[in-house]
């Protein structure tokens, strides 16, 4: 008993199991349950409870069990034998990304698991434009894995992040706009340029002017005007009617 209380792994040298040393085994490491002999439902309870990995050696998986498992660690949901929705949502809540061990992928179910990972969306094998607002709503980033972007959903994207502008696969002005609002540096990705654009670029943040390509009088000063010649070093060329500039 002793060997087990310090060590659950040592269950496989013990010849003469007894329940109450089964039990004490998987209380120690619930990846013990490998070594047990003679499987009962709550060495397979306490087992799952203390180690959702040790689904894996469960014999005789019910709902409960499943559920107590990917509750412990939600890449348990890899080891269900009959995943059950229930099963799946809860796995999902505790972690989005293991949408890739589902095998029916119902809405709820998506739905669940890029709320609570917005990347989860790259796993989705129907993504609907809810699925993708609500993945796009938790990280911008996920933008990148939707496969239709409507305008509301890259303009979704951006105001939670700018510089996601660069998965959007047709700009549009008010995308755009509101990108370099968000955050000015999103101007370098920005394929048509208009003055307003830059201005609300270096408006928000001065050191965008770098990514201007058409530098004009106004832009220059506001920028200089917003971060200070301190922050961003500019000058005017008078010959060459531009800017010049340098962090």
């Amino acid at each position: 008993m002793e060997a087990v209380i310090e060590n659950g792994n040592a269950l496989q040298y013990i010849r003469d199991q007894t329940h109450e040393i089964c039990m004490a085994a998987v209380f120690q490491d619930g990846e013990a349950l490998r070594y047990v002999r003679n499987q009962t439902r709550p060495i397979y309870m306490e087992a799952v409870k203390q180690r959702g990995s040790a689904l894996r050696y469960v014999i005789d998986q019910d709902e409960q069990i499943c559920m107590t498992a990917v509750r412990e660690d939600a890449m348990a949901l890899e080891f269900v034998r009959k995943q059950t929705e229930g099963v799946c949502l809860e796995a999902v809540k505790q972690d989005g990304n293991v949408i890739l061990f589902v095998l029916d992928q119902t809405e709820p179910v998506c739905m669940a698991a890029v709320k609570e990972n917005g990347y989860a969306l790259q796993f989705v094998h129907e993504q609907t434009s809810q699925i993708c607002m609500a993945a796009i709503t938790q990280c911008g980033n996920a933008l990148q894995y939707a496969r239709e972007q409507t305008e509301d959903i890259c303009l979704q994207a951006v105001k939670q992040d700018g510089m996601t502008l660069q998965y959007v696969r047709k700009q549009t002005e008010p995308i755009c706009l509101q990108a370099v609002k968000q955050n000015g540096k999103a101007l370098q990705y920005v394929r048509k340029q208009t003055e307003s654009l830059c201005m609300e670029a270096v408006k928000q943040n001065s050191s965008a002017l770098q990514y201007v390509t058409n530098q004009t009088e106004e832009i220059c000063r506001t920028a200089m005007r917003e971060g200070g010649t301190s922050t961003y070093s500019v000058s005017w060329t008078k010959n060459s009617g531009t800017y010049s500039s340098r962090v």
